[in-house]
């Protein structure tokens, strides 16, 4: 099965990367595996926004028109495809320096199964409170990088002390990424390219 490994990595994730890696996924498998786990967050936001209503605060819960959710949930759903294929390459580029050899498959291996608790604190949406999402997506994030320095040296086999600084590397890189996405959104919501709201 395509997800036999999620609970795994919440369980026991240095032996379950060992199990990954033993395994040697195609890239199929592993595009698979993102691509199912991205379509669940999108659709807790859609419901969220068209049917719950976002609370912030005391105001009234706000909520986007439908074809404002789905263009929405797209959106976001192509933003975490783009994201975790990036990261891919950004591991796979950097692999050189650090002493590395792996295939693009194997990075993407990496970034997909370290990416999902980040991908998977989306279903937090449906109690569309912005404190519980927000909480919910820094446990995901974090523990999202627990799962990257613990796997990197076990998928790309090189010593611990070398994977440290790698994937110190690759987290740096990602959180500029993250800065230059949240700014573009923040440019193109205030120049008329944001959603319709109900009023």
């Amino acid at each position: 099965m395509i997800l036999n490994h999620i609970w795994g990595l919440y369980a026991h994730p240095v032996q379950e990367w060992k199990s990954i890696d033993s395994k040697r996924e195609s890239f199929f498998y592993s595009c698979s595996h993102v691509l199912l786990v991205a379509i669940l967050p999108c659709l807790a936001a859609y419901y969220a926004s068209a049917h719950i209503g976002w609370s912030i605060g005391i105001r009234d819960s706000i909520y986007l028109t439908q074809s404002s959710a789905v263009m929405m949930a797209v959106a976001m759903y192509v933003g975490i495809l783009g994201a975790t294929f990036a990261l891919a390459y950004l591991i796979y580029w950097m692999a050189k320096t650090f002493g590395a050899d792996p295939s693009y498959t194997k990075s993407l291996e990496l970034a997909a199964y370290a990416a999902t608790p980040v991908i998977m604190s989306g279903v937090a949406s449906l109690y569309p409170e912005l404190w519980f999402v927000a909480v919910v997506f820094l446990g995901g994030v974090a523990y999202s990088v627990y799962l990257l320095y613990s796997g990197l040296p076990v998928i790309m086999h090189i010593p611990e002390e070398r994977g440290f600084l790698y994937a110190s590397s690759v987290v740096t890189a990602g959180l500029i990424a993250m800065v230059v996405l949240m700014a573009t959104t923040a440019i193109l919501w205030t120049n008329g390219f944001g959603p319709d709201f109900i009023s």
